[in-house]
């Protein structure tokens, strides 16, 4: 029963945890060939995490030794590295790598680290480790702790936990900079071989590489529905009339603009689910690959909807600072001049006061549901529900907020389209430009819905009679 209880629950636990690195102070001694900013804060981190660092310069006599923590030794590269015991980190710029030749013979059989990053991306070159390599071919290359920066290992250890990507040939070697690593606190992740370095090193440089598509798109169909909306209410009255609007240009079009915006893009996160599930019934089956774009769409909903709700929040900011602009006085003493003047005791009408209530209580739902929606994206809160539950609040509350924005949307509009007023040079009103795919996303479900309606009255029907 005790050798039972000794045995890990986990496969593969016992090789994380059957040789664990020492974390005191006499554990093990690392060096770190180079003494700038990166040097020093892996110093830091190390020797906050019980471990002894010795710290190579070609001139460690020039070195402040008050710039690295108590416990640091500071000696020639040489030296550094004869006394390290299996891991020493490369912390010097690649194009000085041929400075370090004259210490192959005390770097073999060693853990060589290399941290550096590349300068520029998709150069077709050699990356930085696979360089090192060769000039030391009896060392044991790891690629490693270059997406980390300085400031993120002086953060201390109960910073949070950070990924560090980690490749190498060498299976053994790589497993004790995996265990490093978690020893330091941070989240290692083993991405193969050290022909996938290139894309470790190219990694710092790539910014924000799942938002350039959604930001884009986001971008696109605000300048046209805010050209729409300028053309249609500015740009063509002032043209032909000799109307001056051109006022509205900062709020009142934005304000415009901006749910129009979020209405599409909220249709846009739900529409690829739609054209898979078309896939699939065309291919009959679930189990073929999507194409590329529709499988790059699909992994980049989630931002599609933080840049929807993004776009709701500025939309109840630029609402409620309607009221604040002078123009909204002038408005409110010209209706009432108007009244008066028809003497007009009470000017208030039944059917616009629901609609004002029911498309502001459908926009305040809305807006409640997709901040929901928003939270529960943090990986943080989403980690805290299972897989049915996650899909509940993204798919079915996801929908949910969809209906009611639809129904803001068609509420805010009422009648409107009905009349010739609402299209002026022959334009169409925005909303429903705006309306035009959420329908077509919402259609299927509504589709859906009636025949279970019509299945169920006819139910009723059958057992009545």
């Amino acid at each position: 029963m005790q050798n039972d209880m000794k045995t890990p629950l986990l496969a593969g636990a016992a090789s994380d945890a059957s040789e664990p690195l020492p974390r005191c102070p006499g554990g093990p001694v690392i060096s770190i060939i180079g003494s700038g900013d990166f040097s020093r804060s892996l110093a830091i981190r190390l020797v906050a995490c019980g471990f002894r660092v010795v710290v190579g310069s070609r001139n460690p006599n020039r070195i402040d030794r008050g710039l690295f923590p108590d416990g640091v030794d500071i000696r020639s590269q040489k030296e550094a590295v004869d006394s390290a015991e299996r891991v020493v980190f490369a912390a010097v710029y690649p194009e000085h790598y041929y400075t370090l030749v004259g210490l192959r013979r005390q770097l073999a059989g060693k853990v060589l680290v290399d941290v550096s990053s590349a300068t520029r991306l998709n150069s077709g070159e050699q990356s930085n480790a696979e360089k090192l390599a060769e000039l030391f071919p009896e060392s044991r290359v790891v690629k490693g702790f270059n997406v980390i920066s300085a400031w993120a290992l002086q953060a201390g250890v109960h910073d949070g936990s950070r990924q560090v990507l980690i490749c190498s040939d060498c299976s053994t070697s790589k497993d004790t900079v995996l265990q490093l690593a978690r020893s330091m606190g941070f989240s290692p992740m083993d991405v193969g071989g050290l022909c996938q370095s290139r894309d470790i090193e190219e990694a710092p440089l790539i910014l924000f590489p799942s938002w350039g598509g959604p930001i884009l798109t986001t971008f696109i169909l605000f300048l046209f529905f805010y050209g729409y909306n300028s053309l249609k209410h500015i740009l063509l009255p002032y043209l032909d009339k000799g109307q001056n609007n051109f006022h509205q240009l900062p709020l009142v079009t934005m304000n415009e603009t901006l749910p129009a915006v979020a209405l599409v893009t909220l249709a846009l996160v739900y529409l690829p689910g739609l054209v898979a599930a078309v896939f699939q019934l065309c291919r009959g089956t679930k189990y073929k690959r999507f194409p590329r774009w529709l499988d790059h769409w699909l992994c980049r909903r989630k931002q599609l909807g933080l840049l929807s709700f993004l776009c709701v929040v500025l939309h109840a900011v630029y609402s409620m600072c309607l009221t604040l602009r002078r123009a909204a006085g002038y408005t409110l003493l010209n209706a009432a001049y108007h009244q008066v003047k028809a003497d007009v005791e009470n000017s208030s009408v039944g059917q616009q006061v629901w609609r004002s209530d029911l498309y502001l209580s459908c926009g305040i739902l809305g807006f409640g549901v997709l901040t929901l929606l928003a939270i529960t994206s943090l990986p943080s809160v989403g980690n805290a529900f299972n897989w049915r539950e996650f899909t509940f609040v993204q798919s079915g509350l996801g929908y949910t907020a969809l209906t009611l924005s639809i129904m803001h949307t068609l509420f805010f509009g009422w009648d409107f389209a009905f009349f010739p007023v609402a299209y002026p040079y022959y334009l169409p009103p925005m909303y429903l430009l705006a309306l035009i795919l959420p329908c077509i996303v919402l259609g299927p479900w509504v589709v859906i819905a009636q025949f279970y309606i019509s299945c169920f009255l006819y139910c009723q029907y059958l057992i009545k009679a």
